[in-house]
């Protein structure tokens, strides 16, 4: 009997390890340094953690994937996966957000942070990891100020399927400094346009869902 409990709970411990394992989340590698960079006038922050199979299953994911244009796929975008969001505050005040994500880029992970004001638009963008050949390039900083002022509104233009925007669009204006690394560009550009859908979800209460169109047939993009 001692034998068949110890197995059970072997079993036990096993499943609980695949889960976190598969739950692969994105957390500041030193809070306090970075949010005082990225918001160096804040007093305070409060750090929520949230993920979509809480907030609504499947059906929630989906949801999510039709505004990404893109289905989920990989360790890195389950629905048990773990988003840890940072709210930060001057004094009482709500002034900003900051949220980083996971993407599979050609050699390894990337992960894409984001710092946004109170209404979700871009203030600042950074690799906190960035597996490329091309990574001296990608994170020049004159890169990513070239997202400084754009939404999520702008970014529902941006197909990641097919790597491109509509001529018109601000997304298109935005200049790849590495066109060897075109792969690695576009899952950057994927990866931010997932973390602002994340963020419009659960931090700003579908503020920019009626800025979405559901995409017709493939023929029909960009």
């Amino acid at each position: 009997m001692f034998i068949k409990k110890t197995s059970a709970f072997s079993l036990l411990l096993l499943a609980v390890a695949l889960r976190l394992f598969s739950a692969v989340g994105c957390d500041l590698n030193d809070p306090d340094r970075d949010v005082k960079w990225l918001f160096p006038e804040s007093t305070s922050c409060k750090t929520v953690y949230v993920s979509i199979a809480e907030k609504g299953g499947q059906a929630l994911l989906r949801q999510v994937e039709e505004r990404l244009g893109d289905n989920f796929k990989g360790l890195y975008e389950t629905a048990d996966v773990p988003y840890t969001m940072y709210l930060i505050y001057k004094g009482p005040e709500l002034i900003g957000y900051i949220h980083g994500v996971n993407q599979k880029g050609r050699y390894g992970g990337i992960q894409v942070f984001l710092a946004l004001d109170n209404q979700g638009v871009i203030r600042g963008f950074y690799f906190q990891k960035l597996t490329s050949r091309s990574a001296k390039e990608l994170r020049r900083p004159e890169f990513g100020r070239q997202f400084v002022g754009l939404s999520l509104k702008e970014f529902y233009e941006y197909d990641p399927v097919a790597g491109r925007a509509p001529a018109s669009s601000r997304v298109t204006a935005i200049k790849n400094p590495a066109p060897e690394a075109e792969d690695d560009f576009q899952s950057s550009l994927r990866a931010l346009k997932k973390n602002l859908i994340l963020v419009d979800e659960f931090l700003l209460g579908n503020k920019y869902l009626s800025a979405f169109k559901p995409r017709g047939p493939a023929e029909d993009r960009p």
